[in-house]
């Protein structure tokens, strides 16, 4: 009798899984088309189109969020050229323009309109009902045009809602940026257990069993604030959470 319990058990166990492992195949296959690489383009430069963030699409469909430093860095360096968006994988990628419709400085977030037909767009779930502990997932394009418009994916795990900044221990290490910050309202962002690079900031947080979207992955901005020594990965990343993503789209309706 004892070993028909173990057998069904096993059975059990292994039936579910695949379910399990399919089910976050699943939502990968349904939210990578609504991710997209946030670039310029050249006709005269090899290659002439360029990514150095990520961005997600989202409302319509032809509204898409990503990082304001991603943006800053595209308008700093290349005033002339046309910004927008890099859609499809690989050697498919499509550069399609855009228009920069409102940025966001205090929660570093872009928001960017394009033109003509809409893309699949993911929906933004509450972000206030994350908790600590809580299983998720982010897409994007680790280090950019060094990898290719090629989408990568990493489990991550809510380790901690933090405030944004905490006043320095040495006063000395209070530069201009968080003294601004320190002045301004504190808001909660979500630290990940999981390694994120510079070229996954715009990424989005989500449910890995609904696709709903909690968050943004920011690897600059808030890693600046909060771990400055840190120059290298630290198995640590950050998320602005969702609400100041929803608060931005209202906005700008």
């Amino acid at each position: 009798m004892k070993t028909i319990l173990r057998c069904l058990s096993l059975c059990f166990c292994l039936a579910l899984t695949p379910a399990h492992a399919a089910s976050l195949e699943q939502v990968i296959a349904r939210v990578k088309p609504a991710i997209v690489g946030i670039g310029s383009l050249q006709p005269t430069r090899a290659p002439a189109m360029s990514f150095i963030g990520t961005g997600f699409v989202t409302g319509d469909g032809l509204s898409v969020l990503t990082c304001a430093h991603v943006m800053q860095k595209l308008l700093d360096a290349n005033p002339g050229e046309q910004i927008g968006i890099l859609t499809g994988h690989g050697d498919s990628a499509r550069f399609r323009p855009a228009k920069v419709q409102a940025i966001d400085m205090e929660h570093d977030l872009a928001l960017l309109r394009l033109a003509g037909e809409p893309l699949p767009a993911l929906q933004l779930g509450d972000a206030g009902s994350v908790r600590e502990g809580q299983a998720m997932a982010f897409t994007g394009f680790p280090l950019g045009m060094l990898l290719g418009l090629h989408h990568v994916t990493h489990r991550a795990t809510v380790s901690a809602l933090t405030p944004v900044v905490m006043p320095s221990e040495n006063a000395q290490r209070l530069d201009a940026r968080r003294l601004a910050q320190l002045q301004k309202s504190p808001y909660t962002v979500f630290q990940l257990d999981a390694t994120a690079y510079p070229g996954s900031s715009g990424s989005p947080l989500y449910d890995p069993e609904t696709g709903l979207v909690y968050g943004i992955v920011n690897m600059v901005y808030i890693k600046g604030l909060k771990e400055s020594a840190i120059s290298t990965p630290s198995g640590i990343s950050y998320a602005i959470p969702g609400v100041h993503m929803q608060a931005l789209l209202l906005k700008n309706q």
